[in-house]
């Protein structure tokens, strides 16, 4: 209990937890849906992701790496991620099919990984599935805040619909999503035919060292 608690006290975990936290409130304001409520939804997003970044780097460089906090990091990330996209839905500001789409593709790879782990593999994260997070958390954002905007460089404005560019970026995070989920399939079947490869390849040998003690008794 005293280790539980020790662990849920340090920086990187106290990040997590208060971005857990955070999510209530990001869903109260995406609730109302209009353009001040919705971008203060987009700005408690953004900093939870922001804390995604940082308790992560702070616990590496810390050496606070612990159990609690590899299970809470991703439960925090699944929640808040998930809670967007059902109120977007919701909402009415993207497809319900490209969200199951996306859920999808985190319920496999989650449970490829699970697999693996059991069988005491570890699978590392791809650069595509780095590619899917950027594109998805920053075209989650932008239709939270969802309204169009016109932006004033001084020469020249730019009015931009915040829902449109967000979807466009959504899109493309499918398929960074699907050729990241193909590349944790090719990696989960590789690593698991190395692990079975290995006890055989060592039987093989443990057998080839046996017979050649036999015939060195022989002679």
């Amino acid at each position: 209990m005293a280790n539980l608690k020790k662990e849920l006290l340090n920086v990187p975990n106290i990040l997590t937890m208060v971005r857990i936290l955070a999510i209530p409130f990001f869903i109260l304001f995406t609730w109302y849906a209009d353009p001040r409520s919705s971008l203060y939804a987009a700005l408690i997003f953004g900093a939870a992701s922001a804390t995604d970044f940082l308790d992560g780097w702070l616990a590496r460089r810390q050496g606070l790496v612990t159990v609690t906090g590899k299970f809470l990091d991703p439960l925090a990330d699944k929640l808040i991620v998930m809670a967007a996209f059902v109120l977007l839905v919701r909402l009415g500001r993207v497809s319900s099919v490209l969200v199951i789409l996306l859920l999808a593709r985190e319920f496999i790879v989650t449970g490829l990984r699970t697999i693996a782990m059991s069988e005491g593999v570890v699978i590392a994260a791809g650069q595509g599935g780095k590619w899917k997070t950027m594109f998805q958390l920053t075209s989650i954002i932008l239709l939270l805040v969802h309204y169009t905007y016109t932006f004033d460089f001084g020469l020249f404005q730019i009015t931009a619909s915040c829902n449109r560019v967000g979807t466009w970026l959504l899109w493309m995070s499918l398929v960074a999503s699907i050729v990241s989920a193909v590349d944790y399939f090719k990696g989960f079947l590789s690593l698991m035919d190395a692990k079975d490869s290995a006890p055989a390849s060592a039987k093989s040998k443990a057998e080839e060292r046996e017979k050649s003690e036999i015939a060195e008794k022989s002679c």
